[in-house]
């Protein structure tokens, strides 16, 4: 009888999950887990949490959910809190099991994670699939893959690729080995709500999904994408695609539905843009790995240099900037900022109030539900100019954006007073 361990990363998901139906199909025993690693409950270097609260409520509610749909297979999840190492030995120990089915996280911490467990005699079998596009079918190989990202668009426009098609869904799911369950537990810690716009979980990002093309929305993304404030402006699928509870390839799929039923346009074409960008993101981390993490980056410069007392006021948002006050208040209230008001406070940061980058991208791997590990770096990269970007940096101009984007002081007033 063969017995395997799958765990839960960032695909906490039963639909269009290729790894975990990978170990369904070939283990007569599963045990599905998820680690709660310590170092995201330490402090950063920068003197603030690695894991803020409302990205902690998300990830618990995303966890409840995908536990209810494993018991109604039949399963289970096993939450534990501890080292990934200390974790997977103790299990094996339990119910002498040394196969580990997972998604792949082609990010420093996370491929040092399943060096660690190889090392330990874990036989591991990481499966890629967070992205809108198939790595393997890729125009070009990954070391070979244009830096700027209008370049890749190109050729993956001129080959015709959209998508890759998600999987069937599960039919059933292997069951568990024995193990005491009553000693494993949730986060627990669902004490605020994260804005009242997000409610983790598989079964809401498809409901979320779904309401957003029936209601027409994408027809309007372009026009509507930068703005500040509410629900429709943006599509909002991030939060759900950073831990997973939904599939890139998923919404991919459904637009490509949507065109054929409603017609193409604008909208639609921007929608599929943004998620090209996001496998843009994770694309560059086969390229390139480790230097992405360097305080230089790809570029020879180092960048600024960290000041807590300048920090303190951009984090808390009291730099007297008005627009960016209320961005950065906007973030801490609720886990969520825009993409523009994003870009609007990183530049701020950087190039307004000289402030080191990765203190930035720490605080933002902090706060944000919708954080995802290819997408912070990739953006913060961009704007600070240590990334793929020819034009080495992205500043912005606050008068010229603050008059672009709240002219009437909406915003504003929505998170000053």
């Amino acid at each position: 009888m063969t017995t395997a361990i799958y765990w839960f990363r960032n695909d906490l998901r039963l639909k269009d999950n290729p790894s975990l139906m990978q170990a369904c199909m070939a283990a007569d025993q599963l045990l599905p887990v998820y680690v709660h690693l310590p170092n995201l409950e330490q402090e950063t270097p920068w003197g603030f949490q690695r894991m803020g609260q409302h990205r902690k409520i998300f990830l618990d509610q995303s966890l409840q959910e995908l536990r209810s749909e494993l018991r109604d297979f039949g399963s289970d999840l096993v939450e534990v809190p501890g080292d990934v190492l200390d974790v997977f030995e103790k299990l094996r120990a339990q119910i002498d099991a040394d196969v580990i089915y997972c998604e792949q996280i082609q990010a420093p911490e996370e491929l040092e994670q399943v060096a660690l467990l190889r090392n330990a005699g874990f036989k591991i079998n990481p499966v890629w699939q967070s992205s809108m596009l198939d790595s393997q079918s890729l125009p070009f190989q990954m070391q070979e893959m244009p830096d700027v990202f209008t370049q890749f668009r190109q050729q993956i426009e001129k080959n015709k690729f959209r998508f890759a098609y998600p999987v069937d869904h599960l039919k059933s799911i292997p069951p568990l080995p024995a193990i005491d369950i009553s000693s494993t537990q949730s986060l627990g810690r669902n004490t605020i709500s994260t804005g009242g716009k997000f409610q983790g979980g598989e079964q809401s990002a498809h409901t979320h999904i779904q309401q957003y093309f029936e209601r027409r929305l994408p027809d309007t993304y372009k026009q509507t994408r930068n703005q500040l404030i509410g629900m429709d402006y943006s599509s909002k699928f991030s939060p759900w695609l950073a831990q997973g509870c939904c599939s890139a390839r998923t919404i991919a799929k459904q637009l490509s539905e949507y065109e054929i039923c409603c017609g193409e346009n604008e909208g639609t074409y921007w929608l599929w843009f943004e998620l090209l960008w996001r496998d843009y993101f994770r694309f560059l981390h086969f390229k390139y790995g480790k230097k992405l993490y360097s305080p230089k980056g790809l570029s020879k410069h180092l960048g600024n240099e960290f000041d807590s007392e300048h920090f303190f006021k951009w984090s808390s948002g009291n730099t007297g900037e008005s627009l960016i006050d209320a961005g950065m208040r906007e973030l801490k209230k609720t886990g969520y900022l825009s993409n523009r008001m994003r870009q609007i406070v990183a530049s701020y940061w950087i190039y307004d109030m000289k402030g080191d980058w990765q203190a930035g991208a720490a605080w933002f791997e902090s706060q944000l539900i919708d954080y995802d590990v290819y997408s912070n770096q990739g953006n913060w990269l961009y704007i600070a100019g240590k990334g793929t970007d020819p034009r080495g940096g992205r500043p912005f101009n606050v008068a010229k954006q603050t008059l672009d984007h709240d002219p009437d002081e909406v915003y504003r007033k929505m998170w000053l007073t």
